[in-house]
């Protein structure tokens, strides 16, 4: 009994550390407009799988914090991270690319 107590709790922080990871995704885009007021960015991410192709989904997402939006502007390429929350997804972390 004990021993299915110890190997149930392996599993299940194990199923915890992997959604964890699974929930932060680090991609990158362009910038196609900033909203300082209310903390919101959109990026639009390269479409994949064609060569050549132009244009791409773009995306709104909010920020943690607005101070990261300041050195950022509309059409310069950025990398990111985001997390996945109740309210959608939020950008944690955001830095320009050099060119």
């Amino acid at each position: 009994m004990r021993a299915a107590k110890i190997a149930l709790t392996g599993l299940l922080s194990v199923g915890l550390v992997t959604s964890a990871a699974l929930a932060q995704q680090s991609t990158s885009g362009m910038v196609t407009k900033i909203d300082r007021l209310n903390g919101t960015i959109a990026i639009q991410q390269p479409q994949g799988g064609t060569v050549g192709a132009t244009g791409g989904v773009i995306q709104e997402f909010k920020v943690t914090n607005g101070a990261m939006l300041e050195p950022i502007h509309a059409g310069d390429k950025v990398s990111f991270s985001t997390t996945e929350g109740s309210g959608g997804k939020t950008i944690d972390k955001l830095q320009k690319e050099k060119p």
